[in-house]
């Protein structure tokens, strides 16, 4: 059995409850697995010597820092030895050595690039570095490459993947990967936590979040957490009771006014409303209700949110493709072009981008143009879903 292993749950704030209602099984001590599932290749004869033997043995016990100092004996003998270096790397990571795990991490992947276990450490490593984007790279590959087929370390990558998305101020993707938790009934307070704190839309981390927020921030996760399972009618109790009792509160009437989307739009605008009249400069909700009035047919209403919400945020892909989007059905194809090219240089990595310049393509005569946005799209489409593993949004805004 490897003690490193089920420490990814412990060390990185990842209680047992995090990863599952019930306890988590102690991971076995096999080698590292490739995406495919299959067992990488065994450690070559000259590392399974007795000092190797002598390091597992250390490493079982608890004995950290001796099984650390013999694994790198055994690496100056053998050092592509694919084992020990996953040995060594989860040894220091449960050390708390972030800066010598990720090393160690990263030298194992520059190895073998197919170890999905070593990217995935190495992803939560650079999270504790403070390194985010780039730890978030580590962990959207992961997930794409199937780490969630790994339970006892799955859960946490997911999990740090949601908070770096929402320290990064991506809130709608944050949210959408936390969601998974909520539709696996984990109702952990980490996950509550953190659902409110994307939900209320604060860049922060849950150990950067000040006290007196914290219950604040629990009934907006609860709501969240309603939400995402879909129990409506406990999910309006619940953001109705967080604006009851904070009525002023950034974001929360902009939460509540995405979940009122659904069933009840009209409301939603007028949440959306209020978020503005506290927020004059509140971006996400001059885009919310463009695509409603989008949805409803009304281009005419849609517009000025749309440019608006240009205005606001100009380096925000979303902003340039909805202003595409309500050029495209008000008839203005080449300005429809023009936006929506400008969207895909902000975020070429979007789906639903290049799903909506292949239409505007198609209009405009432009069939070679439109065929290859077409191929695209589908090629990221594909490839959001795996990010996802088939997760379910929590509504609003679609990247």
């Amino acid at each position: 059995m490897t003690r490193a292993c089920l420490s990814l749950l412990v060390v990185c704030m990842m209680t047992t409850a995090v990863a599952s209602a019930q306890p988590v099984a102690r991971p076995k001590a096999t080698s590292p697995t490739r995406t495919d599932g299959s067992v990488a290749p065994k450690t070559p004869a000259s590392a399974r010597s007795p000092l190797m033997a002598k390091a597992n043995a250390a490493r079982e016990a608890g004995e950290l820092e001796q099984a650390v100092a013999l694994y790198r004996q055994v690496l100056a003998a053998t050092p592509r030895s694919r084992e020990t270096l996953f040995y060594l790397g989860t040894s220091l990571y449960e050390l708390q050595r972030w800066s010598d795990a990720r090393a160690t991490f990263d030298r194992l992947v520059r190895l073998d690039k197919t170890n999905v276990q070593a990217l995935a450490f190495r992803g939560i490593c650079t999270f504790k570095l403070g390194q985010y984007p780039e730890a978030l790279a580590d962990l959207t590959t992961a997930r794409a490459q199937g780490i969630g087929a790994h339970p006892e370390i799955g859960p946490a990558v997911r999990f740090h993947a949601g908070m770096v998305l929402t320290r990064l101020s991506q809130f709608e993707l944050a949210l959408n990967t936390l969601a998974e938790f909520a539709l696996e009934g984990n109702d952990a307070p980490q996950i509550i936590e953190a659902l409110g704190i994307a939900a209320l839309r604060m860049p922060l981390l849950s150990t950067e979040l000040p006290a007196e927020k914290r219950e604040m921030v629990m009934m907006a996760g609860r709501a969240s957490y309603f939400m995402a399972m879909r129990l409506v009618p406990a999910a309006r109790t619940s953001f109705e009771e967080l604006i009851l009792r904070y009525p002023d509160v950034p974001n929360a009437h902009y939460a509540f006014g995405v979940f009122l989307l659904a069933d009840d739009a009209d409301r939603a605008l007028k949440e959306f409303e209020r978020e503005l009249a506290i927020q004059p400069g509140h971006a996400a909700s001059h885009i919310q209700m463009a695509y409603e009035y989008l949805k409803r047919g009304d281009h005419a209403a849609a517009r000025p949110h749309a440019e608006r919400a240009v205005t606001l945020a100009p380096t925000d892909f979303v902003t340039h493709r909805l202003m595409g989007q309500v050029q495209l059905e008000q008839g203005q194809v080449e300005a429809a072009i023009t936006s929506l090219e400008q969207s895909r240089t902000l975020e070429p990595k979007s789906p639903m981008v290049h799903f909506t310049l292949a239409k505007a393509y198609a209009r405009a005569g432009r069939d070679a143009e439109a065929e290859k946005a077409r191929a695209e799209f589908t090629r990221l489409d594909r490839l959001s879903r795996l990010q996802r593993n088939g997760s379910t949004a929590l509504g609003g805004i679609t990247p």
